[in-house]
């Protein structure tokens, strides 16, 4: 006959090698997120806090946080910052905006929505670059479309994309053109999540379009609102791809972003050292940011 201390041990047994199944399962996931970020942020650390010039035969020495109080005297590294600054106060607003009156008119209850969807996706499958060379087409001082309207609307033309003024902002113009499609993305999946049967008793109710928008709608939108602006405040702080294909950084420093300067420090000049000290300031405003973000989220939840 079976005691109840018998009867435990093989409950106890089977916990513990259930939990023992669960973190074998789990650890393929661990190792692969630790090859493909730890030790890559790891790395990125470590050499901040060396001098590594590519460039010449000067041998590599630690000098500390060296590079950090370069980065905080470089005139350089402000600029791109402030550059960086502004495309994504810009862009990430307006991409947010354009993207919710995209969601909103693609979940519309129409006959034919394939189109205004399949037209949601054409500026999200085209590559970053590429959108950048056809922006640069556009507002080309010579042979742009944008000139060319002002010529035959007898207006003077602009040289876009050679005025500091002008560049950052088409700069910004592109990028939202192009953020916005995967904004309405995410904003068109979390209207879909809400039961049209709570706009139906509101409707019943008297209540206006605008207030079933503001009160049913936009409240049950906020975890996809919030997810939206993390992925996309995270890629406007990473901005490189556009302004490249459009303006190199130009005219002069005008359109220069954060990882443009990584670029050009790290792979240009060689200088892996002070490089990969402004990777970790990039890295490190990514992360604050989100964790800003979650962190209202879970504030929200409770």
């Amino acid at each position: 006959m079976s005691t109840p201390r018998t009867v435990a041990r093989p409950r106890k047994l089977r916990a513990l090698n259930d939990q023992l199944l669960g973190w074998l399962l789990l650890l393929p996931a661990v190792l692969l997120l630790a090859l493909a970020v730890v030790y890559p942020v790891a790395r990125l650390l470590h050499d901040s806090l060396f001098d590594i010039q590519l460039s010449g035969a000067a041998p590599v020495r630690f000098i500390g946080l060296q590079n950090y109080q370069d980065l905080l005297a470089d005139i350089d590294a402000r600029r791109a910052a402030g550059n960086t600054l502004l495309i994504t106060l810009i862009t990430v607003p307006l991409s947010l905006l354009a993207g919710l009156l995209m969601a909103l008119g693609a979940n519309l209850n129409w006959r034919r929505r394939w189109p205004i969807r399949l037209a949601l996706l054409l500026p999200w499958a085209l590559p970053m670059a590429f959108s950048g060379m056809i922006f640069a087409w556009f507002f080309n001082s010579d042979h742009g479309v944008v000139n060319d309207l002002l010529q035959r609307l007898q207006l003077p033309t602009v040289r876009f994309l050679l005025s500091p003024f002008w560049a950052p902002l088409c700069v910004c113009l592109a990028t939202i053109w192009k953020t916005s499609s995967f904004v309405a993305l995410i904003l068109l999946a979390g209207l879909q999540t809400i039961p049209r049967e709570l706009h139906e008793a509101a409707e019943i109710d008297g209540a206006s379009r605008w207030n079933r928008f503001w009160h049913i709608t936009l409240p049950l939108l906020k975890p996809s609102i919030v997810v939206a602006l993390i992925f996309r405040t995270v890629s406007a702080l990473q901005t490189f791809d556009i302004p490249y294909a459009m303006t190199q950084g130009g005219p002069g420093h005008a359109t220069q972003t954060l990882a443009m300067l990584i670029n050009t420090t790290a792979v240009d000049y060689l200088n892996v050292g002070y490089g990969s000290a402004l990777a970790v300031l990039l890295f490190a405003v990514s992360l604050g940011i989100s964790a800003l973000y979650l962190r209202h989220v879970y504030q929200e939840a409770q």
